[in-house]
């Protein structure tokens, strides 16, 4: 007790404050079910309720001109109950296609394959380690957010390589260990929606997407390269804000170090080992592999004819290049992946990039029940019509207090960035929230590729520093292995500075690249949406 005393007597009213304030923050959302649990019981409550609208013949007026599809005879959106006969053999007859159909499910088991391939022949560590160790001491801030925001493409790699990579780097230069484990943390997790590539998320988010956009218009397709243009630009920013952030804010308030806190052990150390002469040719190889690749695919996008553009306009827009991205994503990563195997012998067979393939998609066993539960979810409140009446309600609502233009997007990615400190899964969340805001905002006249580019920035910014999120615990773990007194209150007010920069300068500069600019947000993209 009179140690606990003395901790929190050195602990400034200001930050106890805080601590307090994020401590309920955590209890509160350690509060909410599994989201499993979630969803299954989001579905019981979509039916429930679609029985008591539908008995109440809750209607709006829909805002889709006469003739257009999916429009009802008397012009109007109902309610449509699941509490009945029709509604029960509907559930019953679709249990499993709403399951098999959900379109992010195929996507990013596909894209995965060659993921899983890259990761397990060691492609994507070595490809990390020799970013990390070869950097300048003093541009080492700098890359380590570089390679962050590239490591998401991979999803886990970078939470379970660079992080802990990050802090033995920076004690081996002199500085404090958590100050390269937060560096790394915002690169990977705080730039999560920014990248030079396309990852299994963009198809993920793009099916959800798709889906909330058909309650409006049944024929709207999203591309998985939806937001890539945005994402590239966003690498940029983030990678100085987070750069600025580590060395003029957090690094600076953490102080010097004293190496006799923490307990290290031989891992640490085999963790800043060099690259082999061995990985290094393999990388060359891989490398080489990857830009023949390269080269192949742009010889069958860019001439003009080529195979891969629509066949009938002869543009990109639709075509079957963005339109087939995801099997492009899973080529990528496969054939170099099994290029450096092949080098390094990690890769001596068949059987070795089966394995690894195999090993990909073991890992996606709660992912799989999860969107079991999500599909009905989607599916019912699509039935229900329940998504379209809520978004015609809200955008009627926004139309009467004149907030219709793009300022309502700094509205529209604080709640997202609120909603993620309670849900942290970005998949998770967006199926909840998409088929409520995508709807409303394309009524306003916004089109669902820029809905979604504004929510990623919502999602990105909070999730470092919400216990929600699923590799909070794994990165409190490392931070306990340099400061074993270091708690959760500890690493979200480490964070909290990227976290609060993200949200301000990432929505100004989302704001000025698509409203004052004019850029699209991915290939073939349009800002506005119009209903015809």
């Amino acid at each position: 007790m009179a140690e606990e005393k003395e901790i929190a007597d050195d602990i400034p009213p200001q930050s106890n404050r805080m601590t307090r304030f994020l401590k309920v923050v955590e209890a509160l959302g350690n509060a909410l079910p599994h989201p499993v649990t979630l969803f299954a019981m989001f579905a019981i409550g979509v039916v429930l309720l679609s029985g008591l609208l539908g008995w109440m013949d809750v209607s709006v007026p829909d805002p889709r001109p006469e003739g257009a599809k999916g429009r009802a005879d008397n012009g109007l959106i109902e309610v449509v109950s699941l509490m009945n006969a029709d509604g029960f053999r509907m559930i019953v007859l679709n249990l499993v296609t709403n399951f098999t159909q959900f379109v992010p499910l195929g996507t990013v088991l596909v894209a995965l394959l060659g993921v899983g391939v890259a990761e397990r022949s060691g492609l994507l560590t070595a490809l990390i380690r020799a970013m990390v160790l070869n950097a300048n001491p003093k541009m080492v801030t700098v890359v380590i957010v570089f390679a962050g925001v590239i490591s998401n493409t991979a999803s886990e790699m970078g939470y379970v390589v660079l992080v802990p990579l990050a802090a033995v780097l920076y004690m081996s230069l002199g500085r404090h260990p958590l100050a390269g484990l937060a560096t790394a943390f915002a690169g990977v997790s705080g730039g999560y929606s920014a990248n030079l590539l396309l990852g299994t998320v963009d198809p993920l988010l793009a099916g959800i997407t798709q889906e909330a956009a058909r309650l409006i218009d049944p024929e709207y397709t999203v591309d998985a390269s939806a937001n890539w243009f945005f994402m590239i630009a966003s690498t940029f920013l983030i990678t100085f804000v987070a750069s600025f952030i580590s060395l003029k804010v957090v690094e600076p308030s953490l102080g010097p170090y004293d190496p006799s806190e923490g307990g290290f052990d031989d891992v640490d150390e085999h963790r800043l080992d060099p690259l082999t002469s061995d990985e290094r040719r393999a990388l060359k190889w891989a490398g080489i592999a990857a830009l023949l690749m390269i080269i192949g695919i742009a010889l069958l996008v860019v001439p003009e004819g080529a195979v891969l553009r629509d066949p009938e306009t002869g543009l990109i827009k639709g075509s079957p290049f963005l339109k087939g991205i995801v099997a492009l994503i899973f080529v990528f990563f496969l054939v170099p992946g099994v290029v450096y195997g092949a080098v390094i012998g990690t890769m001596r067979s068949d059987r070795d990039v089966i394995d690894a393939m195999a090993n990909a998609m073991s890992t996606l066993g709660l992912y799989i029940v999860l969107v079991f539960f999500a599909a009905q979810f989607v599916k019912f409140f699509s039935w229900t019509n329940l998504g379209a009446v809520t978004a015609v309600t809200g955008a009627t609502f926004l139309e009467s207090i004149g907030l219709t233009g793009p300022i309502l997007f700094f509205f529209f990615i604080l709640i997202c960035a609120f909603i993620n400190l309670m849900l942290g899964s970005a998949s998770a969340q967006w199926a909840v929230t998409a088929p409520i805001f995508v709807p409303m905002l394309m009524i306003i006249g916004y089109s669902p590729e820029v809905i979604q580019a504004a929510y990623r920035i919502g999602d990105s910014s909070t999730n470092i520093i919400t216990p929600m999120m699923s590799y909070f615990g794994l990165i409190m773990a490392f931070a306990a292995k340099y400061v074993p007194k270091a708690g959760v209150g500890t690493l979200i007010a480490m964070m909290l500075p990227y976290s609060v920069a993200f949200l301000i300068l990432w929505s100004t500069f989302f704001f000025i690249y698509v409203f004052v600019i004019g850029l699209p947000v991915g290939p073939a993209t349009p800002t506005y949406y119009g209903i015809n």
